[in-house]
């Protein structure tokens, strides 16, 4: 008996290359063994419902689009039958898939879902919601979910930058009080992230050396507000070094669960999608939550 295969595209990620080589990828899983049924999204939301509505049906569902669509797939998973996922990476900045060395290559990427091998990953969730790989607020955040898709595909990366950079100009630190490991860690940021990645927005990386994608914690980033110019280049170096631990401007370090007890007031990024947040939210790491096949 063949397998059932549930594939999920968004067509308007990233370049849209998704559903320009939907018939490739079709035709890969289904040399495989698979019984590849295909559901395109139309709008935010519809990943997440069908992955959770529809994949006890299914014995593996996978994802075409950008982080948003993956992290929507693994909400909807998480809330439903829990199956295997595939990812086929075609967004903007595809954050995920570069930290677990997913490969670019869309065919590629099909071919290694269908001849692959079971790997574990945690996930997060935030309040009530799940994420997979980063929850962040402040520099460049705000960015993530409010640059256009059209200028995401024109540019990539530079997106995040260009339009972060005109945020930054006006640039107003977030007040922000987290409780972890049983401190207080709390002040004005100017960017903050709770993540289980090694690359944030394509703007900030992690060393590998700091981040182990199936070990129950997540790495925190906490940036202060620099009050001068030598304050500033501080944190200037350490990120263009990535050596955030012998920075007095950055906090950083790792945690299994935090509780934010005062929330920023310009909001949250959950995998680049718009979360309010309130005070006193709880962030739990979901321990081997993603089984992934490549």
């Amino acid at each position: 008996m063949q397998k059932k295969l549930l594939l999920i595209i968004n067509p308007v990620s990233g370049m849209r290359l998704g559903t320009l080589y939907a018939p490739k990828i079709i035709t890969t899983l289904s040399s495989a063994g698979y019984d590849v049924f295909v559901m395109m999204t139309i709008k935010r939301g519809d990943a997440k419902i069908w992955a959770k509505e529809y994949g006890e049906d299914f014995d593996i569902i996978v994802a075409c689009g950008g982080d948003g669509t993956f992290n929507e797939v693994v909400a909807g998973n998480l809330e439903g039958a829990k199956k295997p996922l595939g990812y086929i990476p075609c967004g903007s900045t595809n954050d995920f898939a570069a930290s677990i060395g997913l490969s670019p290559d869309i065919p590629t990427a099909a071919q290694n879902i269908a001849c692959g091998t079971e790997h574990f990953f945690d996930a997060g969730i935030f309040g009530e919601r799940p994420f997979t790989y980063v929850a962040s607020f402040g520099a460049f955040t705000r960015t993530s979910y409010t640059t256009s898709q059209s200028f995401k595909n024109i540019i990539g990366h530079l997106a995040y930058i260009v339009e972060g950079g005109l945020d930054l100009r006006n640039l107003k630190p977030e007040f922000t009080s987290i409780k972890a490991n049983g401190e207080i860690h709390e002040g004005n940021y100017i960017f903050g992230a709770v993540s289980n990645s090694t690359s944030l927005g394509g703007v900030l990386t992690i060393s590998p050396d700091f981040v182990d994608m199936n070990d129950g914690k997540f790495e925190a980033m906490l940036i202060k507000h620099p009050e001068n110019l030598q304050q500033l280049n501080k944190i200037i170096r350490a990120v263009t070094t990535k050596q955030y631990i012998d920075c007095d401007m950055i906090e950083f370090f790792s945690a299994a669960e935090l509780n934010v007890l005062k929330n920023p007031s310009g909001g949250w990024s959950l995998d680049g999608e718009f979360e309010s947040g309130k005070d006193n939210v709880f962030i739990k790491n979901l321990g081997s939550a993603i089984k992934l096949i490549f």
